[in-house]
């Protein structure tokens, strides 16, 4: 062997015991030593020389809150700069791409709202906030909302926390440095090629950190659920259940939806793709990662599914960085039965920028670990419910996450579907 082999090569150290385990195994061992642990203090009737003890156990939950809180609006912003400065969109194709990607998360929005509104799973039990103090409730006004779009001071969001100033703040400089990007390689320059490299540098940056932060998730689950059993029992968790039934059947309204514009829109057989994408949606449930499956998805898209590698590489490679319908939904579906659950009901209006803020919140955020978790602290605070509740649903969370990114995939696939026109590949070939 080489001198200079040893050299380029550094020996990677195994990572501990503990990071090797999959975050969804320890939320579960969470939940279980959790369970335990509240029934042993109490179930429900806990000892007043426990208390203090008790409440001690909701702290890591709040620190997990409040860091995700911090980085949620700094990780938009980037996310959003990242996407439009290295996603490649042409022009015809890239219209139709964003008016596709617009409609399939409205509709998404539009069935989480409908379901939570019809099964109201936040009045099927009584759920107390882990943390005390709630956030005052706003009225809606439409005036005020448009005239508050543009901050006093441009770093403003960021303090606020203010979703819509970040979302405006985000798509102007986007765009601008996309024009700017697109001028200078027409004039074969490369000066655009520092501000994305800082930005892409910024946004790893970021993602790492929520990494230390996701990681700390295991911990949260295990106080707040262990507090939550030893103050109140199980009574709590019937609202849970009956959150997670009205989910899971959201998501699957929307996946019905994909279908039947897959049937009326394109050549291909929904039962066909179906069958041909099982890989990609298994590997979206066991990864928990649309951007680890994309290249199962372009893949199973064109050899299983017969799509043309043009619309596979729109739908599955480009749309991926805007399409995030399930994660849309969950966030307008939670937000709604937070609502319920404190008797502080939203009106039509406040849902409306429920859908705003979702929509938009969920730009760029294929690639973010946990993401809705991330901008639902945003969505909450833009319609004045209290962030604390983010805490419970954290609990369930593992699970729905899986099944949202399910659907996300789903998404890009029917979006590359339908792009793909009606007639087959074949057909161009003959």
């Amino acid at each position: 062997m080489n001198e200079t082999d040893s050299i380029d090569k550094p020996e990677t150290k195994p990572r501990p015991w503990w990071q090797r385990i999959p975050l969804t195994l320890q939320i579960v061992i969470a939940l279980i030593l959790a369970i335990a642990l509240g029934v042993a203090l109490g179930a429900g009737n806990p000892s007043p020389a426990n208390k203090s003890f008790i409440e001690t156990l909701a702290i890591p939950s709040e620190l997990v809150l409040k860091a995700l809180r911090t980085l949620a609006t700094p990780l938009i912003l980037m996310a959003v700069l990242h996407t439009f400065m290295t996603t490649s969109i042409p022009g015809t194709a890239g219209r139709r791409l964003a008016v596709l990607l617009f409609t399939n998360t409205t509709v998404a929005i539009v069935i989480g709202l409908f379901v939570a509104n019809v099964l109201r799973p936040g009045t099927w039990g009584n759920l107390a906030a882990p943390g005390g103090g709630e956030t005052a409730p706003k009225s809606f006004d439409p005036w005020g909302l448009l005239r508050d779009a543009v901050p006093q001071a441009i770093l403003q969001p960021l303090v606020d926390n203010n979703v819509i100033q970040l979302i405006v703040i985000a798509l102007s400089f986007a765009i601008v440095l996309r024009a700017i990007k697109s001028e200078q390689i027409a004039q074969h320059k490369r000066g655009y090629q520092a501000i994305e490299d800082i930005i892409g540098i910024l946004f790893d940056s970021i993602i790492r950190i929520l990494h230390w932060v996701i990681a700390l998730v295991p911990l949260a689950v295990f106080g707040i659920v262990g507090k939550t059993v030893a103050e109140k029992g199980f009574e709590p968790f019937k609202s849970l259940g009956a959150f997670v039934v009205a989910v899971v059947l959201g998501l699957a309204l929307q996946a019905c939806y994909y279908l039947t514009r897959v049937k009326f829109g394109s050549w291909v057989n929904p039962l066909n793709f179906l069958r041909g994408g099982t890989d990609a949606f298994l590997t979206a449930f066991s990864t928990d990662s649309s951007v680890a499956t994309m290249p199962i998805t372009f893949e199973v898209l064109q050899t299983k599914i017969g799509l043309r590698e043009s619309s596979a590489s729109l739908g599955a490679l480009v749309g991926s960085n805007f399409n995030n319908d399930g994660t849309a939904l969950y966030e307008a579906m939670s937000a709604l039965f937070i609502s319920q659950v404190i008797g502080q009901n939203l009106s039509i209006p406040q849902q409306f920028v429920v859908i705003l803020t979702s929509i938009f919140a969920s730009v760029g955020a294929a690639g973010i670990p946990e993401a809705g978790l991330v901008t639902m602290t945003l969505v909450f605070s833009s319609v004045g419910l209290p962030t604390q509740y983010i805490a419970l649903l954290i609990t369930v969370d593992w699970f729905l996450d899986r099944c949202r990114t399910v659907i996300n995939v789903m998404g890009d696939m029917t979006v590359s579907a339908l792009l793909d026109g009606k007639k087959p590949r074949s057909v161009d070939n003959a």
